[in-house]
């Protein structure tokens, strides 16, 4: 567990969880596939799943040392970590590469979710009738979702809260992005940008001393929005990973079929190639939510002009989200010969 690691295995750890958060951020990119491809999956799950009723008591009693070796806590703070400075940092540099180089990110993650479905499959040896079938279902489930409509923006704290246990999924359920849930529920700008932005400028206030935040309302309503995310998160967070365990324990074969068939059907959420389509009222004018951004209605796909060399390009790009996932193999084939 955590305490074997080394220092170079506990600085690769905040890396995955940097990973993590940026593929958290991302619509159609799932933080559980980093974990899954890392390496570090079931652990994940697992170390979620020792925050219970024993672990509660372990704390309130004082036993702060045996609470955090019970839940794994090093592991879980190291990831964690990695995931609150990818919010901050790559998540932000994503935002900005998405606004400037659209075509050329999601071909990237295009090509790692390729990678993905390879990495699982490649050593899944249970195929059969059930599991083809079990496989196929995944496929479809996936392709629904990737044509799903998107809601209007809820500011509802209860709703606000469900978003929270829903779209925490993307982090223990390969191939469902937990961002992209959000897209469909209308609530990604409200939560992954506004209330994230919204923190990191009320921390910057506070370290140059200034709190004339507390006097914005505006400012107050998105960070109280941001804390019942945040806690619908982590109950579905831990929620989740409960029935997890216990499927992993007790279905593994079926749910790698189920996972490896719902990523392939998610393909079609990052299909580089994509014009966004956004709501408009009866006279033609594109709506706007309650913090002046377009309202998103949905995707239109197409394929891609081979006689232009943004193609080219765009191509070049899924081949390195390909290598980056051979990549990942490589070095976690290296880990288990060297132990």
């Amino acid at each position: 567990m955590s305490s074997a690691r080394t220092t170079k295995d506990q600085f690769f750890l905040i890396l995955k969880g940097l990973f993590m958060g940026a593929a958290n951020k991302v619509p159609g990119v799932s933080g559980g596939i980093v974990a899954f491809v890392g390496g570090f999956y079931e652990e994940f799950i697992y170390s979620l799943q020792k925050i219970n009723l024993k672990a509660f008591k372990l704390l309130v009693s004082g036993r702060v040392r045996s609470f955090l070796q019970y839940i794994n806590g090093r592991f879980l703070a190291l990831l964690i970590f990695g995931m609150l400075i990818s919010y901050f940092s790559i998540s932000k540099v994503l935002d900005y590469f998405l606004a400037q180089k659209e075509l050329y990110v999601w071909s990237a993650f295009f090509g790692m979710i390729l990678g993905s479905i390879y990495y699982i499959a490649k050593d899944f040896s249970h195929w059969n009738k059930k599991t083809i079938g079990i496989g196929f279902i995944g496929l479809l489930i996936g392709i629904s979702i990737s044509f799903l409509s998107p809601a209007k923006e809820n500011d509802n704290l209860l709703f606000i809260f469900i978003c929270g246990m829903i779209s925490v999924s993307g982090m223990t359920l390969p191939g469902l992005s937990g961002s992209f849930i959000l897209i469909l529920l209308g609530n990604y700008v409200l939560l992954l940008v506004d209330s994230v932005n919204a923190l990191y400028d009320t921390f910057s206030e506070i370290i140059i001393g200034d709190l004339s935040f507390v006097k914005n309302p505006k400012r107050i309503n998105t960070l109280k929005i941001l804390a019942v995310f945040t806690t619908g998160s982590a109950t579905g967070l831990v929620t989740l990973s409960h029935l997890l365990s216990y499927v992993l324990k007790n279905y593994k074969n079926n749910t790698t079929v189920l996972i490896i068939g719902f990523i392939t059907g998610s393909l079609g959420v990052v299909w580089p190639w994509k014009k966004t389509i956004y709501k408009t009222s009866s006279s033609g004018n594109i709506l706007l939510d309650s913090n002046d951004k377009k309202i998103i209605s949905n995707y239109e796909r197409y394929f891609p002009n081979f006689e232009i060399s943004e193609t080219w390009w765009a191509i070049l790009f899924i081949a390195v989200g390909i290598f980056i996932l051979l990549g990942i193999d490589w070095y976690g084939k290296k880990r288990r010969e060297a132990i």
